[in-house]
Protein backbone atom coordinates (compact mmCIF):
# COMPACT_ATOMS: atom_id res chain seq x y z
CA UNK A 1 0.00 0.00 0.00
CA UNK A 2 1.77 3.01 -1.12
CA UNK A 3 0.76 6.98 -0.04
CA UNK A 4 -2.18 6.04 2.10
CA UNK A 5 -2.91 5.32 5.44
CA UNK A 6 -3.80 2.15 7.14
CA UNK A 7 -7.00 1.72 7.60
CA UNK A 8 -8.48 2.41 11.29
CA UNK A 9 -9.03 -1.18 11.91
CA UNK A 10 -5.14 -1.88 11.86
CA UNK A 11 -4.40 0.58 14.64
CA UNK A 12 -7.49 -0.85 16.50
CA UNK A 13 -6.05 -4.35 16.10
CA UNK A 14 -2.34 -3.22 17.22
CA UNK A 15 -4.10 -0.84 19.93
CA UNK A 16 -5.54 -3.60 21.04
CA UNK A 17 -2.82 -6.21 21.08
CA UNK A 18 -0.68 -3.51 23.04
CA UNK A 19 -3.01 -4.41 26.26
CA UNK A 20 -3.54 -0.47 27.12
CA UNK A 21 -0.01 -0.52 28.70
CA UNK A 22 0.54 3.26 27.29
CA UNK A 23 3.71 2.51 24.86
CA UNK A 24 3.04 4.18 21.50
CA UNK A 25 3.08 2.75 18.08
CA UNK A 26 3.83 4.26 14.90
CA UNK A 27 1.45 3.84 12.03
CA UNK A 28 1.35 4.82 8.64
CA UNK A 29 -0.20 8.23 9.67
CA UNK A 30 3.03 8.93 12.18
CA UNK A 31 0.05 9.02 14.89
CA UNK A 32 -1.05 7.13 17.72
CA UNK A 33 -1.39 3.72 18.31
CA UNK A 34 0.51 1.54 20.90
CA UNK A 35 3.17 -0.98 20.34
CA UNK A 36 3.06 -4.18 20.96
CA UNK A 37 4.66 -5.76 24.14
CA UNK A 38 6.04 -9.43 24.32
CA UNK A 39 3.13 -11.12 25.42
CA UNK A 40 3.61 -12.08 29.43
CA UNK A 41 5.75 -9.24 30.03
CA UNK A 42 4.06 -6.24 31.76
CA UNK A 43 5.50 -2.88 32.30
CA UNK A 44 5.80 -3.42 36.27
CA UNK A 45 8.39 -6.11 35.57
CA UNK A 46 11.02 -3.67 34.84
CA UNK A 47 11.22 -3.13 39.03
CA UNK A 48 12.03 -6.69 39.33
CA UNK A 49 14.43 -6.91 36.69
CA UNK A 50 15.66 -3.70 37.45
CA UNK A 51 16.44 -4.93 41.40
CA UNK A 52 17.77 -8.52 40.25
CA UNK A 53 20.27 -7.01 37.67
CA UNK A 54 21.29 -4.16 40.61
CA UNK A 55 21.96 -7.02 43.65
CA UNK A 56 23.67 -8.89 41.13
CA UNK A 57 26.23 -6.25 39.70
CA UNK A 58 26.93 -6.05 43.68
CA UNK A 59 27.35 -9.41 44.37
CA UNK A 60 29.68 -9.80 41.51
CA UNK A 61 31.45 -6.42 42.41
CA UNK A 62 31.86 -7.34 46.72
CA UNK A 63 32.82 -11.48 45.81
CA UNK A 64 36.10 -11.17 45.62
CA UNK A 65 37.39 -8.57 47.79
CA UNK A 66 34.60 -9.06 50.62
CA UNK A 67 36.23 -9.70 54.14
CA UNK A 68 39.27 -8.92 52.80
CA UNK A 69 41.97 -5.74 53.50
CA UNK A 70 41.42 -5.08 56.98
CA UNK A 71 43.78 -4.14 59.57
CA UNK A 72 46.66 -6.46 60.41
CA UNK A 73 45.96 -7.08 63.96
CA UNK A 74 48.13 -9.44 66.03
CA UNK A 75 46.84 -9.70 69.37
CA UNK A 76 47.87 -12.02 71.97
CA UNK A 77 45.19 -14.07 72.92
CA UNK A 78 41.72 -14.46 71.64
CA UNK A 79 38.88 -15.69 74.24
CA UNK A 80 35.40 -16.16 72.89
CA UNK A 81 32.85 -15.05 75.17
CA UNK A 82 29.30 -13.76 74.92
CA UNK A 83 26.75 -13.84 72.33
CA UNK A 84 29.19 -14.43 69.59
CA UNK A 85 31.33 -16.76 71.18
CA UNK A 86 30.23 -19.52 68.76
CA UNK A 87 31.19 -17.50 66.13
CA UNK A 88 34.68 -16.84 66.67
CA UNK A 89 34.93 -20.66 67.45
CA UNK A 90 33.62 -21.18 64.02
CA UNK A 91 36.06 -18.98 62.32
CA UNK A 92 39.37 -19.85 64.79
CA UNK A 93 39.41 -17.04 65.87
CA UNK A 94 40.88 -14.92 62.92
CA UNK A 95 39.52 -13.51 60.19
CA UNK A 96 37.24 -15.68 58.03
CA UNK A 97 36.55 -14.87 54.25
CA UNK A 98 35.08 -18.10 53.45
CA UNK A 99 31.78 -17.23 55.01
CA UNK A 100 31.10 -13.62 53.92
CA UNK A 101 31.87 -14.72 50.21
CA UNK A 102 29.57 -17.35 50.43
CA UNK A 103 26.71 -15.39 51.33
CA UNK A 104 28.11 -13.05 48.80
CA UNK A 105 27.37 -16.15 46.42
CA UNK A 106 23.91 -16.57 47.74
CA UNK A 107 23.27 -12.66 47.13
CA UNK A 108 23.77 -13.47 43.33
CA UNK A 109 22.21 -17.08 42.94
CA UNK A 110 19.28 -14.83 44.71
CA UNK A 111 19.30 -12.16 42.01
CA UNK A 112 19.64 -14.27 39.52
CA UNK A 113 16.60 -16.87 41.18
CA UNK A 114 14.83 -13.50 41.27
CA UNK A 115 15.32 -11.57 37.51
CA UNK A 116 14.21 -15.53 36.11
CA UNK A 117 11.18 -15.59 38.38
CA UNK A 118 10.16 -12.26 37.58
CA UNK A 119 10.43 -13.33 33.75
CA UNK A 120 8.75 -16.64 33.76
CA UNK A 121 5.89 -14.79 35.54
CA UNK A 122 6.30 -11.12 33.38
CA UNK A 123 5.53 -9.22 36.57
CA UNK A 124 6.38 -8.23 39.76
CA UNK A 125 5.82 -5.55 43.02
CA UNK A 126 7.57 -3.02 44.19
CA UNK A 127 7.31 -4.13 47.65
CA UNK A 128 8.34 -7.86 46.40
CA UNK A 129 11.61 -6.09 44.92
CA UNK A 130 12.75 -4.41 47.98
CA UNK A 131 12.35 -7.26 49.81
CA UNK A 132 14.21 -9.48 47.89
CA UNK A 133 17.17 -6.44 47.61
CA UNK A 134 17.10 -5.91 51.44
CA UNK A 135 17.70 -9.74 51.95
CA UNK A 136 20.62 -9.66 49.48
CA UNK A 137 22.02 -6.72 50.87
CA UNK A 138 22.31 -8.31 54.35
CA UNK A 139 23.96 -11.17 52.94
CA UNK A 140 26.64 -9.07 51.86
CA UNK A 141 26.28 -6.98 54.93
CA UNK A 142 25.94 -8.88 57.71
CA UNK A 143 28.36 -12.29 58.16
CA UNK A 144 31.56 -10.24 57.56
CA UNK A 145 30.53 -7.81 60.17
CA UNK A 146 29.59 -10.23 62.16
CA UNK A 147 32.85 -12.00 62.00
CA UNK A 148 34.12 -8.74 63.31
CA UNK A 149 31.90 -7.78 65.87
CA UNK A 150 32.96 -11.93 67.60
CA UNK A 151 36.40 -11.75 67.01
CA UNK A 152 36.46 -8.62 68.53
CA UNK A 153 34.53 -9.55 71.91
CA UNK A 154 36.90 -12.57 71.80
CA UNK A 155 40.12 -10.20 72.00
CA UNK A 156 39.94 -6.53 73.14
CA UNK A 157 38.06 -3.90 72.09
CA UNK A 158 40.82 -2.28 70.19
CA UNK A 159 41.24 -5.08 67.77
CA UNK A 160 39.24 -6.19 64.64
CA UNK A 161 37.37 -2.75 64.60
CA UNK A 162 38.52 0.72 62.98
CA UNK A 163 39.67 4.35 64.38
CA UNK A 164 37.23 5.94 63.72
CA UNK A 165 33.65 4.06 64.91
CA UNK A 166 36.09 3.02 67.83
CA UNK A 167 36.88 6.62 68.74
CA UNK A 168 32.99 7.86 68.41
CA UNK A 169 32.34 5.08 70.75
CA UNK A 170 34.76 6.40 73.26
CA UNK A 171 33.40 9.87 72.83
CA UNK A 172 30.05 8.55 73.88
CA UNK A 173 31.61 7.07 76.76
CA UNK A 174 32.54 10.65 77.89
CA UNK A 175 29.54 11.97 76.81
CA UNK A 176 27.49 9.47 78.93
CA UNK A 177 30.32 10.29 81.93
CA UNK A 178 29.04 14.47 81.09
CA UNK A 179 32.83 15.16 79.56
CA UNK A 180 33.09 16.87 76.03
CA UNK A 181 35.42 14.84 73.51
CA UNK A 182 36.89 17.63 72.08
CA UNK A 183 39.96 19.03 72.77
CA UNK A 184 40.39 15.96 74.79
CA UNK A 185 43.99 13.62 75.59
CA UNK A 186 42.86 10.04 74.00
CA UNK A 187 45.93 8.51 75.58
CA UNK A 188 45.03 6.23 77.67
CA UNK A 189 41.79 5.26 76.64
CA UNK A 190 43.11 2.56 74.32
CA UNK A 191 42.84 4.14 71.16
CA UNK A 192 46.64 4.53 71.23
CA UNK A 193 46.64 0.84 71.70
CA UNK A 194 44.74 0.38 68.31
CA UNK A 195 47.76 1.71 66.14
CA UNK A 196 50.52 -0.77 67.26
CA UNK A 197 47.80 -3.64 66.17
CA UNK A 198 48.91 -6.02 68.62
CA UNK A 199 47.58 -3.77 71.63
CA UNK A 200 50.95 -2.39 73.12
CA UNK A 201 51.61 1.19 73.74
CA UNK A 202 54.04 2.58 71.70
CA UNK A 203 55.83 6.31 72.71
CA UNK A 204 56.37 7.34 69.10
CA UNK A 205 52.82 6.50 67.97
CA UNK A 206 51.55 8.30 70.74
CA UNK A 207 53.80 11.68 69.83
CA UNK A 208 52.89 11.94 66.26
CA UNK A 209 49.72 10.26 65.91
CA UNK A 210 47.04 13.40 65.77
CA UNK A 211 44.00 11.26 66.39
CA UNK A 212 45.27 11.36 69.99
CA UNK A 213 44.94 14.87 70.17
CA UNK A 214 42.03 15.51 68.33
CA UNK A 215 38.10 14.37 67.53
CA UNK A 216 37.17 15.54 64.00
CA UNK A 217 33.37 14.42 63.74
CA UNK A 218 31.03 16.82 64.59
CA UNK A 219 28.80 16.36 67.88
CA UNK A 220 25.98 13.43 66.59
CA UNK A 221 28.42 11.09 66.17
CA UNK A 222 28.98 11.58 69.84
CA UNK A 223 25.57 11.78 70.43
CA UNK A 224 24.79 8.79 68.71
CA UNK A 225 28.02 6.90 70.04
CA UNK A 226 26.63 7.98 73.99
CA UNK A 227 23.00 6.07 73.06
CA UNK A 228 24.60 3.28 70.93
CA UNK A 229 26.94 2.48 74.48
CA UNK A 230 23.82 1.91 76.76
CA UNK A 231 23.70 -1.47 74.54
CA UNK A 232 24.91 -4.76 76.08
CA UNK A 233 28.48 -6.08 74.77
CA UNK A 234 29.16 -6.79 71.67
CA UNK A 235 26.13 -4.94 70.14
CA UNK A 236 27.13 -1.67 71.70
CA UNK A 237 29.45 -2.04 68.32
CA UNK A 238 29.45 1.36 66.77
CA UNK A 239 29.03 -0.67 63.55
CA UNK A 240 25.88 -2.07 63.95
CA UNK A 241 24.70 1.71 63.87
CA UNK A 242 26.25 2.19 60.72
CA UNK A 243 24.85 -0.72 59.27
CA UNK A 244 21.31 0.56 60.10
CA UNK A 245 22.20 3.78 58.79
CA UNK A 246 22.94 1.88 55.58
CA UNK A 247 20.15 0.58 54.93
CA UNK A 248 18.11 3.58 55.98
CA UNK A 249 20.05 5.47 53.24
CA UNK A 250 18.28 2.37 50.79
CA UNK A 251 14.78 3.09 52.31
CA UNK A 252 15.66 6.66 51.58
CA UNK A 253 16.17 6.23 48.14
CA UNK A 254 12.69 4.73 47.95
CA UNK A 255 10.75 8.31 48.65
CA UNK A 256 12.81 9.95 45.83
CA UNK A 257 10.84 11.02 42.99
CA UNK A 258 10.69 8.79 39.83
CA UNK A 259 9.66 5.63 38.22
CA UNK A 260 9.71 2.38 41.02
CA UNK A 261 12.25 0.56 38.75
CA UNK A 262 15.25 3.75 39.16
CA UNK A 263 14.01 4.12 43.14
CA UNK A 264 14.03 0.27 43.60
CA UNK A 265 17.79 -0.05 42.00
CA UNK A 266 19.54 3.05 43.42
CA UNK A 267 18.09 1.89 46.88
CA UNK A 268 19.94 -1.70 46.18
CA UNK A 269 22.75 -0.20 44.91
CA UNK A 270 23.04 2.71 47.87
CA UNK A 271 22.98 -0.61 50.25
CA UNK A 272 24.97 -3.26 48.34
CA UNK A 273 27.66 -1.23 46.59
CA UNK A 274 31.20 -2.40 47.59
CA UNK A 275 31.97 1.22 49.22
CA UNK A 276 28.91 0.86 51.44
CA UNK A 277 29.73 -2.43 52.47
CA UNK A 278 33.15 -2.54 53.46
CA UNK A 279 32.32 0.81 55.56
CA UNK A 280 30.19 -1.22 57.51
CA UNK A 281 32.33 -4.06 58.19
CA UNK A 282 35.52 -1.94 58.46
CA UNK A 283 34.14 0.51 60.40
CA UNK A 284 33.91 3.64 58.26
CA UNK A 285 31.48 6.29 59.89
CA UNK A 286 29.67 7.77 56.69
CA UNK A 287 26.84 5.95 56.37
CA UNK A 288 24.44 8.11 58.97
CA UNK A 289 25.18 11.29 57.15
CA UNK A 290 24.20 9.77 53.83
CA UNK A 291 21.09 8.27 54.92
CA UNK A 292 19.96 11.92 56.28
CA UNK A 293 21.72 13.50 53.01
CA UNK A 294 19.34 11.08 50.78
CA UNK A 295 16.32 12.29 52.87
CA UNK A 296 16.84 15.58 52.82
CA UNK A 297 17.04 14.63 48.72
CA UNK A 298 13.81 12.70 48.83
CA UNK A 299 11.71 15.31 51.08
CA UNK A 300 13.06 18.53 48.73
CA UNK A 301 12.32 17.02 45.76
CA UNK A 302 8.53 16.11 47.29
CA UNK A 303 8.42 19.81 48.83
CA UNK A 304 9.03 19.42 52.41
CA UNK A 305 11.03 22.55 52.97
CA UNK A 306 11.38 22.02 56.62
CA UNK A 307 12.22 18.52 56.99
CA UNK A 308 14.22 18.34 53.91
CA UNK A 309 16.88 20.99 55.54
CA UNK A 310 16.50 19.73 58.90
CA UNK A 311 17.27 16.04 57.65
CA UNK A 312 20.41 18.10 55.64
CA UNK A 313 21.31 19.75 59.28
CA UNK A 314 21.57 16.34 61.15
CA UNK A 315 23.91 15.44 58.22
CA UNK A 316 25.96 17.53 58.80
CA UNK A 317 26.15 16.83 62.50
CA UNK A 318 27.36 13.75 61.50
CA UNK A 319 29.97 14.23 58.78
CA UNK A 320 31.04 17.58 57.39
CA UNK A 321 30.67 16.84 54.29
CA UNK A 322 26.62 17.21 53.90
CA UNK A 323 26.88 20.74 54.67
CA UNK A 324 28.63 21.67 51.42
CA UNK A 325 25.68 20.29 49.09
CA UNK A 326 22.83 22.85 51.10
CA UNK A 327 23.44 25.36 47.99
CA UNK A 328 22.08 23.03 45.92
CA UNK A 329 18.91 21.40 47.54
CA UNK A 330 18.19 24.99 48.48
CA UNK A 331 17.61 25.01 45.43
CA UNK A 332 15.79 22.14 44.81
CA UNK A 333 13.47 23.54 48.10
CA UNK A 334 13.09 27.17 46.34
CA UNK A 335 11.89 25.71 43.15
CA UNK A 336 9.14 23.06 44.31
CA UNK A 337 7.97 24.72 48.18
CA UNK A 338 8.93 28.64 46.83
CA UNK A 339 10.98 31.21 48.97
CA UNK A 340 8.87 31.29 52.29
CA UNK A 341 9.23 27.94 52.64
CA UNK A 342 12.91 27.79 51.64
CA UNK A 343 13.30 30.87 54.42
CA UNK A 344 11.60 29.17 57.06
CA UNK A 345 13.70 25.47 56.48
CA UNK A 346 16.64 27.42 57.21
CA UNK A 347 15.56 28.40 60.41
CA UNK A 348 14.69 25.19 61.17
CA UNK A 349 18.31 23.63 60.04
CA UNK A 350 20.11 26.45 61.97
CA UNK A 351 17.92 25.54 65.26
CA UNK A 352 19.22 21.66 64.62
CA UNK A 353 22.71 22.79 64.35
CA UNK A 354 22.86 24.98 67.21
CA UNK A 355 21.22 22.76 69.39
CA UNK A 356 23.53 20.09 68.85
CA UNK A 357 26.68 22.35 68.84
CA UNK A 358 26.38 25.19 71.11
CA UNK A 359 26.77 22.82 74.30
CA UNK A 360 30.23 21.97 73.01
CA UNK A 361 31.10 24.82 71.61
CA UNK A 362 30.45 26.92 74.99
CA UNK A 363 32.00 24.36 76.60
CA UNK A 364 35.87 25.04 74.71
CA UNK A 365 35.32 27.42 71.32
CA UNK A 366 38.92 26.65 70.47
CA UNK A 367 38.85 22.97 70.73
CA UNK A 368 35.55 22.48 69.43
CA UNK A 369 36.78 24.81 66.36
CA UNK A 370 40.14 23.27 66.41
CA UNK A 371 38.81 19.67 66.02
CA UNK A 372 35.29 20.04 63.40
CA UNK A 373 37.22 22.66 61.73
CA UNK A 374 41.27 22.92 61.41
CA UNK A 375 41.65 19.07 62.10
CA UNK A 376 40.45 17.97 58.52
CA UNK A 377 41.65 21.19 56.86
CA UNK A 378 44.93 21.58 58.08
CA UNK A 379 45.93 19.70 61.11
CA UNK A 380 45.74 15.60 59.54
CA UNK A 381 48.47 14.04 57.81
CA UNK A 382 47.93 14.44 54.17
CA UNK A 383 46.09 10.51 52.95
CA UNK A 384 44.67 9.43 49.84
CA UNK A 385 44.52 9.83 46.56
CA UNK A 386 43.56 13.52 45.37
CA UNK A 387 45.86 16.81 44.73
CA UNK A 388 47.56 16.88 48.18
CA UNK A 389 48.90 13.08 47.29
CA UNK A 390 49.89 13.67 43.94
CA UNK A 391 51.94 17.02 45.29
CA UNK A 392 53.28 14.30 47.42
CA UNK A 393 53.79 11.83 45.13
CA UNK A 394 56.16 14.23 42.52
CA UNK A 395 57.56 16.07 45.35
CA UNK A 396 56.23 19.68 45.26
CA UNK A 397 55.38 18.73 49.22
CA UNK A 398 57.71 17.17 51.15
CA UNK A 399 56.08 16.17 54.31
CA UNK A 400 52.63 14.70 54.54
CA UNK A 401 52.32 16.60 57.92
CA UNK A 402 53.49 19.80 56.42
CA UNK A 403 51.71 22.71 55.06
CA UNK A 404 48.53 22.38 51.94
CA UNK A 405 47.27 24.97 50.57
CA UNK A 406 43.67 23.95 50.86
CA UNK A 407 41.92 27.29 52.19
CA UNK A 408 43.32 29.11 49.13
CA UNK A 409 42.54 26.28 46.80
CA UNK A 410 38.72 26.18 48.53
CA UNK A 411 38.09 29.90 47.76
CA UNK A 412 39.80 30.31 44.56
CA UNK A 413 38.48 26.99 43.01
CA UNK A 414 35.74 25.56 44.55
CA UNK A 415 33.76 28.57 46.04
CA UNK A 416 33.50 29.94 42.38
CA UNK A 417 32.74 26.38 40.63
CA UNK A 418 29.86 26.08 43.53
CA UNK A 419 28.45 29.34 42.66
CA UNK A 420 28.58 28.73 39.33
CA UNK A 421 26.71 25.38 39.34
CA UNK A 422 24.33 26.67 42.02
CA UNK A 423 23.68 29.23 39.14
CA UNK A 424 23.47 26.50 36.50
CA UNK A 425 21.04 24.93 38.71
CA UNK A 426 18.96 27.43 39.33
CA UNK A 427 18.45 27.92 35.44
CA UNK A 428 17.88 24.61 34.71
CA UNK A 429 15.00 23.92 36.96
CA UNK A 430 15.65 20.13 36.66
CA UNK A 431 15.72 18.86 40.36
CA UNK A 432 18.00 15.64 38.73
CA UNK A 433 20.76 17.46 36.79
CA UNK A 434 20.76 19.91 39.84
CA UNK A 435 21.42 16.43 42.00
CA UNK A 436 24.21 15.68 39.28
CA UNK A 437 25.63 18.76 39.63
CA UNK A 438 25.86 18.34 43.73
CA UNK A 439 27.81 15.29 42.88
CA UNK A 440 30.13 16.81 40.42
CA UNK A 441 30.99 20.03 43.29
CA UNK A 442 31.22 17.20 45.84
CA UNK A 443 33.87 15.33 43.49
CA UNK A 444 35.98 18.45 43.02
CA UNK A 445 36.31 19.04 46.93
CA UNK A 446 37.29 16.08 48.28
CA UNK A 447 40.19 16.26 44.95
CA UNK A 448 41.06 19.57 46.00
CA UNK A 449 41.03 18.54 50.29
CA UNK A 450 44.45 17.69 52.29
CA UNK A 451 42.89 14.23 53.06
CA UNK A 452 40.91 11.79 50.21
CA UNK A 453 40.20 8.75 50.99
CA UNK A 454 39.20 5.79 48.46
CA UNK A 455 35.82 5.73 50.44
CA UNK A 456 34.93 9.07 49.86
CA UNK A 457 33.65 8.60 46.51
CA UNK A 458 30.91 7.44 48.30
CA UNK A 459 29.50 10.70 49.00
CA UNK A 460 29.90 11.65 44.90
CA UNK A 461 28.55 8.61 43.65
CA UNK A 462 25.67 8.79 46.42
CA UNK A 463 24.25 12.09 45.03
CA UNK A 464 24.67 11.53 41.55
CA UNK A 465 22.45 8.10 41.85
CA UNK A 466 20.16 10.35 43.87
CA UNK A 467 19.76 12.01 40.63
CA UNK A 468 19.06 9.05 38.19
CA UNK A 469 15.16 8.85 39.38
CA UNK A 470 14.42 12.25 39.05
CA UNK A 471 16.06 12.73 35.68
CA UNK A 472 13.80 9.00 34.56
CA UNK A 473 10.74 11.16 35.54
CA UNK A 474 11.94 14.52 33.94
CA UNK A 475 12.54 12.83 30.78
CA UNK A 476 9.12 10.83 31.03
CA UNK A 477 7.28 14.40 31.15
CA UNK A 478 9.10 15.30 27.56
CA UNK A 479 7.12 15.05 25.02
CA UNK A 480 8.46 13.01 22.07
CA UNK A 481 9.36 14.87 18.89
CA UNK A 482 7.03 14.63 16.07
CA UNK A 483 7.45 11.82 13.61
CA UNK A 484 7.72 12.33 9.97
CA UNK A 485 4.46 12.21 8.01
CA UNK A 486 6.12 10.30 4.75
CA UNK A 487 4.38 7.92 2.88
CA UNK A 488 4.63 4.06 3.44
CA UNK A 489 6.44 1.46 1.48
Amino acid sequence: MTGEHAPASEANALAKTAGGTGARVVTSSGRGATPPRPAGVSANAHVGLAVAATLLACAAINLPELGSDGWPFRPSEVRPTGPLAWLARLVDGRPDLGLPRAAAMCAALLAVGYGVTTLARGRSSLRGAVAVGALGALLLLVPATAIQLALRSATAPWFYTNDSTYQIELAGDLVLRGESPYGHDWRGSGLERFYTFDGSRSPRIERTEPALDHFAYPPASALSGALWRLLPTPFDDYRLFVLLATLAAGAAALGLSGPPAARAAVAVFLVANPIAVRSVWFGQNDAPALALSVLACALALRGRAASALAALALAGLFKQFALFVAPFVAVIVAQRAGGRALARGSAVAVAVLAAASLPFFVASPSAFASDVVGYGAATYRIVGYGLAGILVEIGAIGDRRGYYPFVPLFVAVWLPLAAWLTLRAWRDRSAGATLGYTAAALAVLLFIGRTFNNYYLVWPLTFALCALPPLAAERERVPAPPLDRGTSA
